[in-house]
């Protein structure tokens, strides 16, 4: 089986648009009788092929297709590679060059509200990848990023549930800690822990009953009679 390759040097980076086009074109080419698992494997791997030959733009595809099979597939990995092909899982290094060199000033960023589409220069990002450039670039001591990234992270706990997505970069950035340095370590921002819940209150203890008395004022034995005289 062959072993996953080296991260190709870039060449191009292509915008989101651009690359978007060109999938659909390949995705329009192949044949309709083929099996779903067969379509997924054949676009795929010509996305992949884009990437190894320099193209950046292909590898955020990659990624993020690769990403979306695991969440179909409730994380399991080996599945996702069968359908993929051996080697081609997009793995830590590959989603760490190609985050390094996202052009941060071309991301799509609409506001709330803002129906514009964006610029055909433009990456538009999922927003777990976007949190992916923020958390490298942070790393790297880019305080702009790292105060994005923070902004971002006071979020991360209200879409959690609605976006399976955000496990993704949470991997990511505890894989780019563990191969940092330890300053660099130390300095990444991290989500708030989830206040811990309050504590129930103790259950009230019943009062203790008074021991009955006979007639002659003995106590009641612990065996449940009375003593003798």
């Amino acid at each position: 089986m062959p072993g996953p390759p080296e991260v190709p040097p870039k060449k191009e980076f292509s915008p989101t648009m651009r690359v978007d086009v060109l999938v659909a074109d390949w995705k329009a080419g192949l044949e309709p009788e083929l099996p779903d698992e067969e379509k997924e494997r054949q676009l795929y791997g010509q996305a992949w092929e884009a990437y190894l030959a320099g193209d950046y733009g292909f590898g955020l595809w990659c990624w993020n297709e690769c990403d979306r099979l695991t969440n179909n597939l409730n994380g399991n990995i080996r599945e996702v590679t069968r359908i993929l092909g051996p080697g081609r899982y997009f793995g830590f290094s590959h989603r760490r060059a190609v985050a390094a060199e996202v052009p941060v000033d071309r991301i799509y960023r609409p506001r709330k509200g803002d129906m514009s589409t964006p610029r055909t220069d433009a990456y538009v990002l999922p927003h777990y990848q976007v949190l992916c450039v923020y958390v490298l670039r942070a790393e790297s001591g880019d305080p702009k990023a790292k105060a994005m990234l923070e902004i971002a992270l006071g979020e991360l706990e209200d879409r959690r549930r609605a976006d399976p997505f955000l496990r993704h970069f949470e991997t990511f950035r505890d894989l780019l800690a563990r191969t940092s340095s330890p300053s660099g370590r130390a300095d990444l921002p991290r989500p708030s822990p989830p206040s811990a819940a309050p504590a129930a209150p103790s259950p009230t203890p019943p009062p203790k009953r008074r021991p009955r008395r006979s007639k002659d004022g003995a106590g009641a034995s612990p065996g449940g009679g009375t003593k003798g005289s």
